[in-house]
């Protein structure tokens, strides 16, 4: 990597990309793009557009934070969950080719199927549920097949601060209810876009030094809950914290899947197995609490 690098990231204003903004702005030249950016294409639909764009820019590292992430709605326009998915992806990681650029990507445990209750490791056999699964696996595969400078982190159940989230959702209702149901039987490690960011910006780095540490990698936090388990989390933190809320943590009820039909299959068991990417970057996954934890204190 240059002295000064200039790193191209797409998807600026989203969760992820909203901190990767913060991450990657001690790495080098950061030059942001939205999908409605002016000059320069950030729309992940354009694709001859965002070939053009790596032309211009001549990036040395590009992140895409950009996707099709809208579960349910995937099933019913297949074909733009795709463009943005698994078309725009491969043609980025042909573009980082054409350059000498390496690519960041971040993709899904939805592309397994959720079966077991063992973590997923990066070698498992792939089998999505669902268009948006299924999408997100396509994209993974045209970036391996066009760009091996390449680092995938396949994460799981992200949230942040800023915008809305599982946490939020739970503490509005438990201020409206006196009773909750909540899904029981789907179990992963909530994971703040602050960790995916801070990761994200050590492997670019290691990388750098490293290539030989491209690959594919599962990247969340440590630990394991259900949804059930996740709002009980946020509502006894909020009720410690002093917020006035309806619903009791015993008010909670643990209800399967089937309660709350929805357009696209969800996977039970997203969790994921971390330890590749621990041993190749030296670093130790946080407990999904510790996050979880600082993004209420945000909230709250």
């Amino acid at each position: 990597m240059k002295a000064t690098p200039t790193i191209l990231l797409f998807g600026k204003n989203g969760q992820v990309g909203w901190e990767l903004q913060r991450s990657l702005a001690p790495l080098g030249k950061v030059v942001a793009l939205e999908s409605r950016s002016m000059e320069l294409c950030g729309d992940l639909t354009d694709l001859s557009g965002l070939a053009a764009t790596v032309a211009a820019v001549q990036p040395d590292v590009i992140v895409n934070a950009a996707a099709h992430t809208a579960v349910d709605k995937a099933e019913s326009e297949p074909e733009l969950a795709r463009t943005i998915n698994a078309l725009a992806p491969g043609v980025l990681a042909e573009a980082a080719q054409r350059v000498g650029a390496c690519l960041v990507h971040y993709s899904t445990d939805y592309v397994f199927d959720g079966s077991g209750e063992q973590p997923w490791q990066e070698t498992d056999a792939t089998a999505p549920l669902n268009v948006y699964g299924a999408t997100k696996l396509e994209g993974e595969q045209r970036i391996i097949a066009a760009c091996p400078r390449h680092l995938i982190f396949r994460t799981s159940w992200v949230y942040a601060a800023r915008g809305g989230n599982f946490a939020r959702t739970m503490l509005r209702l438990a201020s409206e209810r006196e009773r909750l149901s909540v899904i029981d039987d789907q179990i992963g490690a909530p994971t703040g876009a602050d960790l995916l960011a801070d990761v994200t910006a050590h492997a670019i780095r290691s990388i750098a030094q490293q290539p030989a540490l491209a690959g594919l990698y599962h990247l969340a936090a440590s630990g394991h809950t259900s949804w059930h388990g996740y709002a009980r989390f946020v509502v006894e933190h909020a009720r410690r914290a002093g917020v006035a809320l309806k619903t009791g943590i015993d008010a909670i009820d643990p209800v399967p899947s089937s309660a709350f039909p929805t357009a696209a299959r969800r996977p039970h068991n997203s969790r994921l197995d971390t330890g590749k990417l621990q041993a190749a970057f030296g670093l130790t996954m946080p407990g999904w609490q510790h996050g979880v934890e600082r993004m209420l204190t945000e909230i709250l």
